[in-house]
C-alpha cells in the first residue's frame, strides 16, 4: 500500500463541499495519507494575543478551511468508506472563542454581546495545552470535520453535519485508533478533512473547541459488509452511531435507531429486545450544539457485555 502526503497549499484546500471540486489527491483503497490541515479559520500565522486577526487562507471566509478532496479510486455510490485515524498530532498553538453573537443559546447564557477568547500553547509531547490564564487542558486531539461529497449540485456549507456524508461531526471520541465509516455518494467519495481540535468537551458548548492545525495519518479503505450504511464509528472504547438534526429529539432518535440496528446485527435479537438491552448498556451523548444542525451519538462500550458477546463485526 502507498503512503501519500497532502499539505494545505492553496490548490489543496476548500471552504465549501462540492461534488464538482477537483481532487487534490488520488489514492487506492488501503493507502495511507498524511494530511496536514490549518486550523478551522484557515489562519496562515499563529495569533500572538487572544482573538487577534491574522492572515487567512480564504478572504472572505465562507466556512472551515479543509484539506482535500481526496479521491479514493474505485469508490462508488452505495459503498462505505472507512477512515482509520492512525495518528493525530496537533500543531503548537490553538484558540477558543465564545459568545459575541446573537444566537438563542448565547442569549440564554447571557453572552450574546460579550466575547471570550483564549489562546493556547500546545505541548504535544507533554500532552497539555496552556492558555494565557494559566489553565492547563489535557490533550485529546481529533478532527472536527471528516466528510465526503454529497450527490447534489452546487457548493454546500461546511458548517452543518449531514447524515448522508458526515462532515462537521465534532465528536470528541474520534481519537487516534478510531475508524469512522461514511456512506459514499459520488464516484471517488471525495473526502475532505480539517477543523483540528486539540481538546473538546461533549457538546462543544461555546461554539469552538481548542482550534488548531493538525497532522493526521489516515488509512482509507472500502468497508467490507459493514453493519450499517449510515455514518458510524468504532473507537478504542466503543461503537458509535450518530444523529444530526436541528431538532435535538430527532437527532437522538436517529442515533438510537442506528444503534438498535447494530445491536440486532451483533446479537441476532429482535428490535424490541435490542431496545430493552440498550436501555441498560447504551450511553447517549450530545455531540455538539455548535453547528446549527445538532448532533447526538449513541455509544456501546466494548466492555458493556461479557467478553466475546460483542466480537462480531
Amino acid at each position: 500500500m502507498t503512503r501519500h502526503h497532502l499539505t494545505p497549499t492553496r490548490d489543496h484546500v476548500v471552504q465549501t463541499i462540492s461534488r464538482d471540486s477537483p481532487p487534490a489527491l488520488q489514492v487506492l483503497p488501503g493507502d495511507t495519507v498524511v494530511v496536514e490541515s490549518l486550523d478551522s479559520g484557515g489562519h496562515l500565522e499563529p495569533q500572538q494575543v487572544p482573538g487577534e486577526e491574522r492572515p487567512r487562507m480564504f478572504v472572505p471566509r465562507e466556512g472551515h478551511c479543509l484539506t482535500g478532496p481526496v479521491e479514493v479510486v474505485g469508490a462508488r455510490p452505495g459503498d462505505v468508506l472507512s477512515v482509520h485515524f492512525a495518528a493525530l498530532t496537533p500543531g503548537p498553538w490553538g484558540w477558543t472563542a465564545s459568545g459575541g453573537t446573537d444566537t438563542w443559546l448565547n442569549q440564554r447564557l447571557g453572552v450574546d454581546t460579550a466575547r471570550g477568547d483564549l489562546l493556547y500553547a500546545i505541548d504535544a509531547a507533554a500532552g497539555v495545552a496552556r492558555n494565557q490564564l494559566g489553565h492547563e487542558v489535557r490533550l485529546a486531539p481529533f478532527l472536527g470535520v471528516v466528510g465526503v461529497a454529497c450527490d447534489v449540485p452546487g457548493e454546500l456549507s461546511t458548517v452543518p453535519p449531514r447524515s448522508e456524508s458526515g462532515g462537521n461531526i465534532d465528536c470528541r471520541d474520534l481519537v487516534a485508533g478510531s475508524t469512522l465509516y461514511l456512506p459514499v455518494n459520488v464516484p471517488g467519495a471525495l473526502l475532505t478533512v480539517g477543523d483540528g481540535h486539540a481538546a473538546q468537551g461533549h457538546g462543544e458548548v461555546g461554539g469552538t473547541a481548542i482550534e488548531c492545525p493538525m497532522t493526521s495519518e489516515l488509512v482509507l479503505d472500502l468497508a467490507d459488509d459493514p453493519p450499517l450504511r449510515s455514518v458510524h464509528a468504532v473507537t478504542p472504547s466503543a461503537r458509535l452511531t450518530f444523529g444530526f438534526d436541528a431538532d435535538l429529539n430527532a437527532a437522538t432518535a436517529a442515533a438510537l435507531s442506528d444503534m438498535l440496528t447494530w445491536l440486532e446485527h451483533l446479537l441476532s435479537v429482535p428490535r424490541p429486545q435490542a431496545l430493552a438491552l440498550a436501555s441498560a448498556v447504551v450511553d447517549l451523548h450530545v455531540t455538539q450544539v455548535a453547528n446549527r444542525t445538532w448532533g447526538v451519538h449513541a455509544a456501546l462500550h466494548h466492555d458493556a457485555l461479557p467478553p466475546g458477546v460483542l466480537d462480531r463485526a
